[in-house]
């Protein structure tokens, strides 16, 4: 398949050139996924995909276009290359477009050593299916539990190649493997749903299905007999399965994009303190078997481990070649692109520095507050940091667990709550981010 995608953006490249294009890049993706769903011990849904995607973007001087297509017929990327230099003519002047330097790109260009992709291949879908049923059963096991709502077992392969007018051509394979379960508890207006999903780059390295079902299973059962918390400020401890929402908050306003835009509330705090002292932030592209991990980026620069955030000082802006431009600084090799667009900065693997602390450790020294496992909605400003949103999880007085709640809303300002954030020890290693559990104290609670 490599040599296939190779070989397409090569033609893409050749055709552009041939319509008149200064320069281009292409990329050429193809990917096979195949996903089964169980209801009542029965397959409900099986299904199968594949397909190729090819993408080009043209340069015409100091304007730049871009198209896509599903179809690789010889004529259809004739056709691609001339709409898209057509289109380049027309676009307004982007000075800041171009293609990577030469010198610039990577050269490591074998990601074997990574293990992005599993070499067993897709797995039968009878196996899919056999996984799926015992991972319900096993939800349904649970004490409590009185329906299982869907069940899933999936997997996919995917092969991406990108070649560019200043030389580069390299690619990869990636492949993931995936179960799901969501569970009720209750009945009409009492009922209560909660999850487990766990996903690896490889089969093998998957939980039990029995597992996966049962974790489903007693949380679902444990949120049974949810009402609202109280009203009022106190500590609310994040959960690991949502942690991460809070750093990727502070990624999305570290993103070179937000702050060319002015659209950042973080834009004059680079060099500053964003997190608690002894708080680090790092960026590693290059852990083994994680589903964030490459050799280089969309752009062909090679990627490096890097720190985003030291001693709590944030250290780094999150760009590509174009948002370095604006900025007037140097890409941190984090361009990312599909097949439609042009390339944009997208940060992948992330590591927080974890505590010496225990998630129950943490619910012990909280006191009294608010442990959230859940979160819907949100209203968060990009430019002030104020932060709402829907929560649910369980009230807990005196460092235990009293019930569980829901409908209540958590609220305060990011830039103070992430300078105040205490980590557990909890952080799941197989993730493309790793962070624990978070304790923030002092947020508004809207309950009762």
């Amino acid at each position: 398949m490599a040599d296939k995608l190779e070989g397409l953006t090569q033609q893409l490249l050749d055709a552009a050139k041939k319509a008149g294009a200064g320069a281009a890049d292409a990329i050429a993706v193809s990917g096979t996924s195949v996903s089964v769903d169980v209801l009542h011990g029965k397959l409900e849904h099986a299904e199968r995909s594949e397909g190729v995607e090819i993408g080009l973007r043209v340069l015409v001087g100091q304007k730049q276009a871009c198209v896509s297509a599903s179809d690789t017929r010889d004529e259809t990327i004739r056709t691609m290359a001339e709409r898209a230099v057509a289109m380049a003519r027309l676009a307004p002047d982007d000075p800041y477009a171009a293609l990577a330097d030469p010198l610039q790109l990577a050269t490591q260009l074998d990601s074997s050593g990574l293990e992005l992709s599993d070499p067993s291949g897709l797995p039968d879908p009878a196996l899919l299916e056999e996984m799926a049923k015992t991972t319900e059963a096993s939800a349904l096991g649970v004490n409590g539990v009185d329906q299982v709502q869907s069940t899933s077992a999936g997997a996919s392969q995917s092969s991406i190649w990108l070649a560019g007018s200043n030389g580069f051509s390299a690619g990869y394979a990636r492949s993931g493997h995936s179960v799901s379960c969501s569970a009720i508890s209750g009945s009409g207006t009492q009922m209560e749903r909660d999850y487990a999903f766990e996903t690896r780059v490889y089969h093998a390295d998957l939980p039990s299905p029995g597992s996966i079902g049962r974790e489903a299973g007693e949380r679902a059962a444990a949120r049974a007999g949810s009402r609202k918390p109280k009203s009022g400020t106190f500590p609310v401890l994040f959960d690991e399965r949502i942690s991460s929402s809070l750093i990727g908050h502070l990624m999305a306003v570290t993103n070179g994009a937000s702050v060319a835009r002015g659209s950042s509330w973080a834009i004059n705090l680079l060099g500053k303190p964003v997190l608690p002292d002894g708080i680090d932030l790092i960026e590693d592209p290059h852990r083994p078997r994680v589903s964030g991990s490459k050799l280089f980026d969309g752009e062909g620069l090679p990627t490096a481990k890097r720190d985003i955030v030291l001693d709590g000082v944030l250290q780094s802006w999150t760009l590509d070649l174009a948002t370095a431009r604006k900025l007037g600084m140097t890409s941190t090799a984090n361009a990312a692109r599909g097949t439609g667009a042009p390339p944009s900065p997208s940060a992948g693997n992330l590591y927080l520095t974890h505590g010496p602390q225990t998630r129950d450790q943490l619910l012990a020294d909280m006191g009294t507050g608010l442990w959230v496992t859940s979160m819907i909605g949100s209203t968060i400003s990009p430019t002030t940091g104020d932060y709402s949103r829907g929560a649910s999880g369980f009230w807990v007085e005196n460092g235990e667990v009293q019930y569980p709640v829901n409908e209540c809303t958590i609220a305060g300002n990011l830039i103070d709550m992430l300078r105040r954030i205490v980590p557990a020890n909890d952080g799941q290693k197989h993730q493309s981010r790793v962070v624990p559990s978070l304790l923030v104290d002092g947020m508004v609670l809207a309950g009762n």
